[in-house]
């Protein structure tokens, strides 16, 4: 049977769902702007400290996450609470610098070839792919939480922490094979 508060709370959500929806498909636009059309400008060297920045946002997003979940299930809401805004904003400085770099540097090309190129380029493809659902998932599951509607919030965030999990340790992955196959 389905909880009245949430039930009730579902007419009131549309503008929620609307701003979600043109936050995730702006941020995915640039994103594939940067990433595809652009070539990048500027000085090479400009920003070139960005990527290992990246890195760590995503490493500190991933341990975050894992204690936030411990700490929820322990029953400390508070704490919880806290980690999880400290991982979303461990998350968006790296999607910010990542936009940075990317604006001036576009896409970086893996140098390597044989089977490391192969296991970088299907790497990245589910980095990409299922980084795709994190930042709309993200804002309904806080959104959500704020407004103590825990059954739907839960239901999202079953399915979203494996997936933020996955792009925040893949992204460090990433990171360091494509460093280590720049000579």
């Amino acid at each position: 049977m389905s909880n009245p508060v949430e039930v009730a709370g579902e007419r009131s959500d549309r503008p929620f769902w609307i701003v979600n929806g043109v936050v995730s498909v702006v941020a995915l636009a640039v994103l594939a702007y940067l990433l595809l059309l652009r070539r990048g400008s500027g000085d090479p060297s400009a920003l070139s400290f960005m990527p290992a920045v990246n890195a760590s946002f995503n490493a500190l997003a991933a341990v975050l996450l894992v204690l936030a979940v411990r700490a929820i299930k322990n029953r400390d809401v508070a704490r919880h609470q806290m980690l999880m805004l400290a991982a979303f904003a461990s998350s968006t400085f790296f999607l910010v610098g990542y936009l940075a770099y990317h604006y001036v540097h576009g896409d970086s090309k893996y140098p390597g070839t044989g089977p490391m190129r192969i296991g970088y380029l299907l790497l990245l493809a589910s980095h990409v792919i299922l980084s795709i659902p994190v930042v709309p998932m993200c804002l309904a599951a806080f959104y959500f939480a704020f407004r103590r509607r825990f059954a739907t919030h839960k239901r999202i965030t079953k399915i979203l922490f494996p997936i933020w999990l996955y792009v925040s340790v893949t992204g460090v992955l990433v990171f360091v094979m494509l460093r280590s196959a720049i000579p």
